[in-house]
């Protein structure tokens, strides 16, 4: 069996349930709490070519910091957002689970299931 690993945020619900759900499959993933430890650009850039979106589509446009940043901007290109991501991972949407070279978000979190 392949690696499993959860991007997690311990004070989010969803990625809360996500975990209680690989745990309930037997499943003790490699946590990665991305806000203590963001990922580097080539990491979310690998991440994003296994969720197969586009960078936008990774924000997180609730966030006070996404309307600050002014992110709504279209002309902004993909390197800017994912420089900007991981420069401020609260902007990551999460849970992202990854197993077997492919990526998931955990929302809801039964959608996960279909990657392990």
């Amino acid at each position: 069996m392949s690696e499993i690993s959860i991007f997690h945020n311990p004070r989010c619900s969803k990625s809360r349930q996500t975990l209680a759900l690989l745990e309930q499959q037997n499943i003790q993933p490699e946590i990665i709490e991305y806000l203590k430890i963001p990922p580097t650009v080539p990491q979310l850039n690998d991440i994003i070519t296994m969720l197969n979106i586009e960078p936008r589509a990774l924000l997180r446009k609730g966030e006070a910091l996404y309307k600050e940043l002014d992110l709504a901007d279209l002309s902004l290109s993909n390197e800017q957002l994912i420089d900007i991501m991981c420069r401020n991972p609260k902007l990551i949407e999460r849970p992202i689970v990854i197993s077997n070279g492919k990526a998931k978000i955990g929302r809801p979190p039964e959608s996960v299931l279909d990657i392990l």
